[in-house]
């Protein structure tokens, strides 16, 4: 805690200068405002406030009665399936934030060792092996936890859900023209001409609303023009589904892409158009066949992050794409290979935008650490 420095006379008495570091100081409040007790600073190992309580947790602090990684993932693993984003009734019915945890049989009620909160302190039931006690306090929960049963397969089962029952609906009224072109084809039947080089268009400024989509079922996370043509338009959304539409002539659903099991957090075409890309928080990014609906590959970052937002490098001579993950990365994979090639890592939090600018020589990032990072594209 530190050592004596002087004296100095108060009109109390003497009083005692102390050397202590703000995070020791730091650690004996919060110890004392959450277990009621913390140690002497002016007396080796002696405590003030409730003696019993800290002769139950061996004089620990706060920060030491911390359950360890393992007690933590454990404790996690316990918890229920989140469910199915598109059901809301009945059985793998959408939980998610709102899942509860399974208990285990060290904490069924019925146990004679488990005593009512009044008949049993939280120093007597943190001393017993099997039981967890949470002490809440203005800022955090602090767990302690004794050893815990096995976890079944059955409850964590959601954190490895099934990805790969990927399928596709064609909505449309016709999916080949008279002339056997799908809508792919950029159409000319129109009183502008969308293969001019994009900006050239004379544009205004919108006065009316054209048309309304109401497809989806969930929030719409993220909307995406077919690159130059800009004739069709790409929807994700928290209903787990990525939509394509038309929009001009009717204006109609196209197809559905269904194969991620939560909320759609991102997509993006491929320069040509021809792939798309979806990310989603079931922690998979997959490759689309714009066409024909077809899943091609799936991806995952290393540490299993949540991807935030998607970028294909503009250029149609490249197979590269940029992933803005929830682990403050930002990663790049080869279409091709299926391999990451590439990882760029100086944010300090969840990476929410990645633009690409000078000749797509560089791309520009933005985080929630509210800083905005440029670098150099494919160069560690």
């Amino acid at each position: 805690t530190g050592g004596t420095l002087k004296r100095k006379m108060a009109l109390t008495g003497d009083a005692e200068e102390t050397a202590i570091s703000d995070s020791t100081f730091t650690t004996n409040q919060r110890t004392y405002e959450s277990l009621g007790y913390t140690r002497d600073p002016t007396v080796h190992g002696a405590f003030v406030g409730d003696v019993d309580k800290a002769q139950a947790y061996g004089g620990k602090d706060i920060v030491q009665t911390r359950p360890s990684r393992e007690q933590s993932l454990a404790f996690k693993r316990r918890r229920q399936k989140r469910g199915d984003a598109s059901i809301v009734h009945g059985e793998g019915a959408y939980k998610g934030p709102w899942a509860k945890h399974e208990a285990s049989p060290s904490e069924d009620p019925s146990s004679e060792d488990q005593a009512s909160d009044d008949q049993i302190s939280q120093g007597e039931a943190a001393s017993r092996e099997g039981h967890v006690v949470k002490y809440k306090r203005k800022d955090e929960q602090v767990v302690v936890s004794g050893k815990k049963s096995a976890v079944s397969k059955l409850v964590s089962d959601y954190q490895d859900a099934p990805t790969n029952n990927e399928s596709t609906i064609f909505h449309g009224s016709a999916q080949y023209d008279y002339q056997g072109r799908t809508y792919m084809h950029v159409p000319r039947d129109l009183d502008i001409n969308l293969q001019k080089e994009p900006g050239m268009q004379t544009n205004y400024i919108p006065k009316k609303l054209i048309h309304t989509w109401n497809t989806h079922t969930g929030a719409i996370n993220a909307i995406r023009f077919f690159p130059n043509s800009g004739h069709l338009l790409l929807s994700a959304s928290a209903d787990t589904k990525v939509k394509l539409y038309d929009v001009y002539h009717d204006r109609e659903l196209l197809r559905t892409y269904s194969g991620h099991t939560k909320s759609v957090s991102d997509t993006t075409f491929s320069p040509t158009g021809t792939h798309l890309l979806s990310g989603s928080h079931d922690r998979f990014m997959k490759l689309w066949d714009t066409e024909t609906g077809g899943c091609i590959s799936r991806f995952q970052t290393p540490s299993k992050a949540l991807p935030h937002v998607l970028r294909f490098h503009p250029s149609t001579d490249t197979n590269a794409f940029l992933v803005g993950t929830s682990d403050k990365k930002i990663v790049q994979f080869d279409t091709r290979s299926g391999e990451m090639t590439q990882e760029y890592d100086h944010h300090l939090q969840a990476v929410n935008t990645i633009t690409f600018c000078d000749d797509n020589r560089r791309f520009i990032t933005t985080s929630d650490d509210k800083s905005l990072r440029a670098w150099e594209y494919d160069i560690p």
